[in-house]
């Protein structure tokens, strides 16, 4: 994946930012996600080793520690952080509008975090490695991981989340930037809230260039944000996003890479983002920025990602459904563009909006499926399969053709029936 966009020229997707959202989350609402009493995992028996500051010398976290991340660890100075397959890192209890559990890599670090298919590398709530099975995990037990790089962006700045002090900006002019591996890792319950307007992903990509690897990462019930790219070139591939509060893929500052066999899964049980007390919790959605930071949407390089073979699942039916639910399967806002190939978007209420600031004559739908409960799209050009209108097929023949024949999160039975492509099998998780 790392030089896929020099061999595809026209494709591309986008999707809104964070700071670009401007969103109410309510971080002391009930996250009300399967897991209850959610069993400890066995490596809550392992010594724990709390990390904290600065990394700044090259060092190897190992399988054979739980290690504790306090406050905002950050990688830079040249520095590698290396983690071993099947290690497992937590944040200390989080304390509200206190940044804890944040594991950032600057635009001078990098990280080397293989795990494998069956040894993923995870991190995750403090209440599934505390040793007592009766404690529930809850979205923004782990602060978040954050990589920023050196590759171009449409808008320079720190990080959103973070302190606005110089050490955590993004962006810079080498496309081909390197911030090291992240492979077959999960991030679980991540997240950081202080406002609408300042809040931490479970992933989050600021100025990432396409030297570094992403592939084969589940990022579930983020606080926010499943997944968030803030510019960069950087390719990602076979990633999973399960029931984040906001939105599951968000793009924004000018992200030109492309994502290719990924899913997105909702989960109806859970609470959802608002805007203008109206839901706006998006399986993926995009600005090219926000209007106090490009007032005309003009600002280059344009938001214009690549998406291939990815899934975007909302829900099955709107019966029962908690909160204001779900609003758009693709929002595409403030000057974004997109292409997507070989996409499947069903189960939210439009499958694809283009916001009237949002030029849709600039993107395309090449051998996507779409369906909306209240209209498929908006505006588009290119070829699309219109998923129903107003009736949702559950098993209908565009999501089977994909290798998925049970998308659906909230199916009877589910999550253990929900079947997901084979490049999934083993290091995923969906049943807390």
């Amino acid at each position: 994946m790392k030089n896929l966009k020099q061999s595809i020229v026209l494709l591309s997707i986008v999707a809104v930012s964070f700071s670009a959202c401007k969103k109410n989350t309510d971080s002391t609402a009930p996250f009300n996600n399967r897991s209850t009493t959610a069993a400890d995992y066995p490596q809550s028996s392992l010594p724990v080793v709390s990390i904290s500051g600065d990394i700044t010398s090259n060092v190897t976290w190992t399988a054979g520690n739980v290690y504790e991340i306090r406050g905002i660890v950050t990688v830079r100075n040249g520095a590698t952080l290396t983690i071993q397959p099947g290690t497992y890192i937590k944040a200390l209890i989080n304390n509200p509008n206190v940044q804890n559990g944040v594991l950032v890599i600057a635009r001078d670090g990098k990280i080397d975090a293989v795990g494998t298919a069956n040894d993923p590398i995870v991190f995750t709530s403090y209440r599934l490695l505390d040793g007592n099975p009766n404690t529930t995990a809850t979205s923004g037990d782990f602060g978040g991981v954050i990589i920023l790089g050196n590759a171009p962006v449409n808008y320079s700045k720190s990080m959103e989340g973070l302190p606005s002090d110089g050490r955590f900006y993004y962006g810079g002019t080498n496309d081909e930037d390197n911030r090291g591996t992240l492979q077959y890792v999960r991030i679980e319950y991540a997240g950081f809230f202080v406002n609408s307007n300042w809040q931490i992903n479970s992933l989050s990509l600021g100025g990432v260039g396409n030297g570094t690897t992403i592939d084969h990462v589940q990022v579930s019930y983020s606080l926010d944000d499943g997944f968030e790219f803030f510019g960069g070139t950087v390719n990602a591939s076979n990633l999973v996003a399960l029931a984040s509060y906001d939105d599951q893929f968000d793009f924004d500052n000018g992200y030109t890479g492309a994502i290719s066999d990924a899913v997105a899964i909702a989960d109806k049980n859970s609470w959802h983002s608002t805007s203008g007390g109206n839901s706006d919790s998006n399986g993926i959605e995009s600005d090219n920025n926000y209007p106090a930071e490009d007032p005309t949407f003009s600002l280059t390089p344009k938001t214009h990602p690549i998406l291939i073979n990815v899934n975007v699942f909302g829900i099955e039916n709107t019966n029962g459904i908690s909160g204001l639910g779900y609003r758009n399967g693709i929002r595409e806002r403030r000057g974004s563009e997109v292409t997507l190939v070989d996409v499947i978007v069903s189960g939210y209420s439009k499958g694809i909006a283009f916001d009237a600031d949002a030029n849709s004559s600039l993107s395309d739908l090449n051998s996507t499926s779409v369906h909306g409960f209240t209209s498929s799209v908006t505006a588009a050009v290119g070829t699309y399969v219109d998923g129903g209108g107003n009736t949702l097929i559950v098993n209908a023949s565009y999501a089977s053709a994909f290798g998925v024949p049970q998308p659906w999160y909230n199916t009877p039975g589910s999550p253990s029936t929900v079947t997901l492509p084979s490049w999934s099998t083993g290091w995923t998780k969906l049943v807390y």
